[in-house]
């Protein structure tokens, strides 16, 4: 009783410090794995010996298995095989030729500098030939770039994992044979790859067929089967061929995407979250059973080992697979950088220690703590500065111009023309036909469809857009497009207009948008205003000299509806300005002001139409008004004579 006692709290301990450190990691916009690695080496036997792995026996192999099938599941259903068609032969590359290139100066730079015996030293590198959806997915979540250099990294991490771990199992099993044939590891490799692919396609295919046809299962049950499923076919798989179940796992995941089964958005929610549940559990039991004795001994020789391969090894990868491809050097550059290890390398090196220690084989503890080595200097290295190597190479997102509009109305063409007179790309998008009519005026391109339709939103080129802005007339249809391309597309920035407007429903709950702007706007105001001209469009610079007194004339006039910010131009770039109100020196603010003088000029000049409207330097927020001085007279004498007889009285 008192062992299955600490057991439970053992795990209860892991599972709590797993999710704070996805909070602290959260919290402080780095890659997570950091926190996971010190909490879990703190909790262990070298920390304040809290946690011990050793005690979970077998079970911790078990639940290494399983966890690893489902985060390498997750990581196909998240997948998009259109987007992944865009980087097809640059992906394939990486994951056949990338491989066998790490596997080679991995292992050369491991034996010459690490000082590992050959087989010991093939064995780390093929450990460490996998990058890591746990790791790159949060990572590109935090630092946003170019989308084609995103989908490589995820496409990367998804598909080398399980050739990693297949690979290193034959290798594996070479030393522990001694059959260093190299037919045997092309043959190996190629043989449990290909069973693991033709499983999980069946597998995922009924998987599919089950979901869009059960239509009696609930939500909650439906996102079990899948669980159940997944599982079923990991276990399937190997039993066939020991180490096919991860292939088969990935490729059932990608094939219940391709599929598009219902609700697919909320299954992939829960796998998401039963994937950083897994995640935090396995580093933490992990790390704890790491030795720092072990981290030391190995020497400054294990050091250059893991920099010779972040440093060399991995640009020359990179630039042999993608040397057809149309990516510039910039590009090439941050995928040169950008390769940290994750869970399938901590976890396989894990396992493979313990396995060679049972078959009394020395190295294993030493290959273990290498991996952990590799692990820790990537991601701290790389990952602390991906968003610095970024945005100094020009492929942060976040400097991405252009927008998508979803909603044509007077108020939204107008921000639309804006940006097109401007020279950035835009485009609109809404379900009424006649609205391309009104598009077509001011040659403003639109899709007629749903802005719910991931492939519209794709042919939008909302990958590449820097903005996103919602502004129909329904809340509601706001907030669900928005939330939406947030999910599947993180652009930069996002912006869900909330109709104040009571004949238009009430404002939807904006607590349910993470990471947008929700300005709520009188929405059908503005456009009438538009419609009858009762508007002026007019821009002003944010200047040096009483700026404070300029914001406060500028919130104030928004505050009594008189005014709405459209754009403004920071930095040499144009942005929606919808939902902000604080501005800087020098921003280029344009607005719209409501005035009737335009349409009082249109009766009086007999109904003609009215002027393309351009911005203009209006005197209404130009002129502002300064506070009115405070002048201290001096009391008149009498003043003074009733004070004093005061003064006394008292």
């Amino acid at each position: 009783m008192d062992n299955a006692f600490e057991l439970t709290l053992q795990m209860v301990l892991t599972v709590l410090a797993g999710v704070t450190a996805q909070v602290v990691g959260e919290f402080a916009r780095v890659p997570s794995i950091i926190f996971l690695l010190i909490f879990g080496i703190g909790l262990g036997p070298d920390g304040f010996g809290l946690i011990h792995p050793q005690s979970l026996g077998v079970g911790l192999e078990v639940m290494v298995s399983l966890s690893v099938a489902l985060i390498l599941f997750e990581g196909g259903l998240s997948l998009e095989l259109s987007e992944l068609g865009q980087v097809s032969s640059s992906l394939r590359n990486l994951v056949t030729i990338g491989v066998f290139v790490t596997l080679i100066g991995g292992g050369v730079a491991a034996h010459w500098l690490g000082e590992f015996p050959w087989s010991l030293a093939f064995l780390y590198a093929s450990l460490v030939v996998v990058t890591g959806p746990t790791v790159i997915t949060p990572l590109l979540r935090q630092v946003q770039v170019d989308r084609k250099v995103s989908t490589l990294l995820e496409g990367e991490g998804v598909l080398i994992d399980p050739v990693g771990a297949v690979l290193a199992v034959v290798v594996l099993g070479i030393i522990l044979n001694g059959d260093a044939d190299l037919g045997s590891v092309v043959g190996g490799l190629t043989l449990r790859l290909g069973i693991g692919t033709v499983i999980g396609a069946i597998g995922g295919g009924l998987m599919g067929w089950f979901l869009k046809r059960a239509s009696f299962v609930s939500d909650d049950l439906r996102n079990l089967v899948v669980l159940a499923g997944l599982w079923g076919i990991f276990g399937l798989a190997q039993t066939v061929r020991s180490e096919s179940g991860l292939m088969a796992t990935v490729v059932a995941g990608l094939v219940v995407r391709a599929l598009s089964v219902p609700d697919e958005r909320l299954l992939r929610r829960f796998k998401g979250q039963l994937t950083v549940l897994a995640v935090s559990v396995l580093f933490i039991l992990l790390a704890a059973d790491l030795s720092i004795a072990s981290l030391f001994a190995l020497g400054w020789g294990a050091v250059g080992t893991v920099l010779v391969l972040m440093l060399l090894v991995r640009p020359v990868s990179i630039w042999l697979c993608t040397q057809s491809s149309d990516m510039n050097w910039r590009q090439k550059t941050f995928l040169s950088w950008i390769a940290p290890r994750g869970i399938v390398s901590a976890s396989v090196a894990s396992l493979f220690a313990i396995l060679l220690t049972e078959k009394g084989i020395s190295g294993g503890d030493a290959i273990k703590a290498l991996v952990f080595l590799t692990i820790i200097m990537t991601v701290l290295v790389q990952g602390l500065t991906a968003r610095w190597v970024a945005r100094w190479l020009g492929i942060a997102k976040t400097e991405a111009v252009g927008a998508v509009v979803v909603g044509c109305n007077p108020l939204s063409l107008l921000i639309a023309r804006l940006i097109q007179d401007y020279g950035d790309p835009v485009v609109l998008i809404d379900t009424n036909e006649t609205a391309q009519d009104e598009a077509a005026k001011d040659g403003i391109p639109i899709l007629i469809s749903s802005a719910l339709d991931h492939g519209v939103l794709e042919q939008a080129g909302l990958g590449k857009a820097g903005t996103f802005l919602a502004i129909t007339k329904n809340g509601e249809v706001n907030a669900v497009v928005a939330q939406r391309a947030l999910e599947e597309f993180q652009p930069p920035r996002v912006i869900a207009v909330m109709p104040t407007d009571k004949d238009l429903g009430e404002v939807p709950n904006q607590g349910k948008l993470k990471e947008a702007a929700t300005p709520s706007l009188s929405l059908k105001k503005w456009n009438r205003y538009l419609t009858d001209g009762e508007v002026r469009l007019g821009e002003t610079r944010l200047r040096s000299d009483a700026t404070e007194l300029q914001q406060a004339h500028l919130a104030a006039l928004v505050r009594g509806g008189e005014m709405i910010p459209l754009l403004v131009e920071r930095d040499g770039a144009l942005q929606v300005a919808l939902g902000q109100d604080i501005w800087k020196v020098g921003d280029r603010l344009i607005y719209l002001l409501h005035d009737a003088t335009p349409k009082l000029l249109k009766r009086l000049g007999g109904g003609i139409q009215p002027i393309k409207l351009t911005p203009e330097t209006l005197p209404a927020v130009e002129d502002v008004p300064l506070p009115a001085p405070v002048v201290t007279e001096p009391l008149p004498p009498e003043s003074l004579k009733r004070g004093d007889a005061g003064d006394q009285a008292l």
